[in-house]
């Protein structure tokens, strides 16, 4: 059990690494092979929205296969195949695709970890746990912020992927040796169940809004737009790109530390989460306010974000705790659809609001960016409000 854990960490340190190396790429893309700021907005979003549709049939293999072959066969060939793709792209195009291929490669890695602390661990400390799993996955986040600045500078960032490609194969070759798979739930009338007998739960529809958008302010700053940000408004080279970043990485591993016990600590998880996606906000609101208030305090502020938005494993734990145990696969699975989906449809649209701000001055478009990510997680908490607390 533990050494199959520890290679899942691997494989989601790898899937942080995937959804968010584009924004040190971003220059060295535009000069090689002529990729924009928006084909990049574009192809980060398709990973989420690829991964996204995903969960669906994820669930369902893992209700029914179990998380060894699911995620050992997924990750082996839409990751490797993936990351050696995008070694060999010469066109937003094959950038494209490789994407669209890591997310399909990616996609059970999280979902397998959750499926067994569900199904084998006591419900109490799930959040914990899930939180633990993404903090030292968003390991992940560091490699791609400023390592990767590093390698594509020293060996290029075709051997970069390439030699990323190789650790994918030998991580799932690994996976189908060592992940365990939790013996089969059943319903108490013996039917299967299925996803609509999820969707008639009626607390869940007021945790999905918040789901939707809690995500997608700090993966699409942290993967994307931070890289473009300090490139137009502070002149930032890859390295002081990969300096930021790395900020906001660090700052989204300690918040998935810190969320984690909380539940416990206050008694509530509908306080803990609508209390640190309301600081989000606030974080948001003064990137808006000040985009030019300098170079740091910026990225305290963008780390700000990080930090407050990784509040997705509590939100986890609150959704799993209305699931039976014979849908648990694709109970969080469908949670997982509604945050990534949310972060690959809005990287999407930030792309366009991005195309469509004004062009002078330099600031306004991403001020534009910062009011989009901040509305939308406003509106979000204001739902979440109304739904129903429960702990464990």
């Amino acid at each position: 059990m533990k050494i199959g854990l520890f290679f899942l960490v691997i494989g989601y340190l790898l899937s942080q690494f995937y959804r968010s190396f584009l924004a040190v790429l971003a220059g060295l893309l535009r000069t090689d092979i002529g990729v924009s700021a928006d084909d990049l907005a574009f192809s980060s979003g398709l990973w989420f929205l690829v991964f996204a549709l995903m969960q669906l049939p994820v669930g369902w293999a893992l209700d029914r296969f179990g998380p060894r072959r699911t995620t050992a066969l997924m990750l082996g060939i839409g990751g490797t195949g993936g990351a050696m793709l995008f070694a060999a792209a010469q066109s937003a195009l094959h950038v494209h695709l490789a994407m669209a291929l890591l997310g399909i490669g990616c996609a059970p890695v999280l979902m397998a970890s959750y499926y067994i602390f569900a199904r084998s661990f006591p419900p109490v400390v799930f959040a914990t746990l899930a939180g633990a799993v993404i903090g030292f996955g968003s390991l992940g986040n560091i490699l791609g912020a400023l390592p990767m600045a590093w390698a594509a500078e020293v060996i290029g960032w075709r051997e970069s992927l390439l030699l990323v490609a190789g650790i994918n194969a030998l991580v799932a070759v690994v996976l189908w040796r060592v992940i365990p798979d939790p013996p089969p739930a059943t319903a108490p009338d013996g039917a299967p169940g299925s996803l609509l007998d999820l969707l008639r739960i009626p607390a869940l529809w007021l945790l999905i809004p918040l789901l939707i958008v809690n995500y997608a302010p700090a993966a699409g700053l942290r993967g994307l737009w931070a890289g473009p940000f300090y490139a137009d408004l502070y002149g930032a080279s890859a390295s002081g790109i990969g300096q930021v970043t790395l900020l906001m990485a660090l700052a989204m591993i300690a918040g998935n530390f810190a969320y984690g016990p909380l539940d416990r600590l206050f008694g509530t998880r509908k306080g803990v989460i609508l209390v640190g996606n309301l600081c989000g906000t606030v974080c948001l609101g003064a990137l808006w306010l000040f985009p030019l208030s300098g170079f740091w305090q910026t990225g305290f502020l963008l780390a700000g974000v990080g930090f407050f938005g990784a509040s997705f494993p509590m939100m986890m734990a609150h959704g799993r705790s209305f699931f039976p145990p014979h849908l648990t696969g694709r109970g969080v699975t469908l949670l997982n659809l509604f945050s990534i989906g949310g972060v690959g449809v809005l990287q999407t649209l930030s792309g366009r609001i991005h195309a469509i701000a004004p062009a002078a001055p330099p600031e306004a478009a991403y001020q534009a960016l910062f009011a989009f990510f901040g509305l939308l997680l406003l509106i979000g908490c204001v739902i979440y409000a109304f739904s129903e607390d429960r702990t464990d």
